[in-house]
């Protein structure tokens, strides 16, 4: 499953390079999980190299995987949110490279400069509109009787 989440690259280069400063050097083993679904959102990834899973609980079934996020790609979205708690879990799908971020760093950011903080929200609200949308598609896929039909 490809990820078409808009990516860290779609962020204006100033406000980029302004989180950027922010960000720490972290890698993961496959099959590490980066968070879980419920747990509050206090930091979050772009990733640099590998790939993570997205999945969401589905009572009695294993968890629906929804999306694979890849280079570049935001992986936790929930940080900008109140009251801050993850929508889905995310597990490495291989070994992964990453830059994080700590949430309440860059929350913070964003109360300071508000161009900044719009560039930011409107980043982060793309990635939520995306994510959506695959998880609508995959679980119309996993659960419905006929699936998604076209893939849009």
């Amino acid at each position: 499953m490809t990820s078409t989440t808009t990516s860290a690259g779609s962020l204006p280069a100033k406000h980029r390079e302004r989180l950027m400063r922010t960000a720490r050097e972290v890698s993961f083993d496959e099959g590490t999980r980066l968070f879980a679904e419920g747990r509050r959102a206090d930091r979050f990834w772009i990733i640099r190299t590998g790939m993570v899973t997205l999945d969401l609980y589905v009572p009695g079934r294993r968890a629906a995987v929804i999306e694979s996020p890849g280079p570049a790609q935001l992986a936790g979205w929930s940080w900008h949110f109140r009251p801050y708690p993850r929508y889905l879990g995310a597990e490495a799908l291989s070994p992964v490279r990453a830059w994080e971020f700590d949430a309440e760093a860059v929350r913070a950011l964003c109360a300071q400069d508000a161009e900044f903080g719009r560039a930011i929200a409107e980043w982060v609200g793309h990635v939520v509109a995306d994510r959506l949308h695959a998880a609508r598609i995959r679980l119309l896929d996993l659960y419905a009787p006929y699936g998604s039909g076209s893939r849009i």
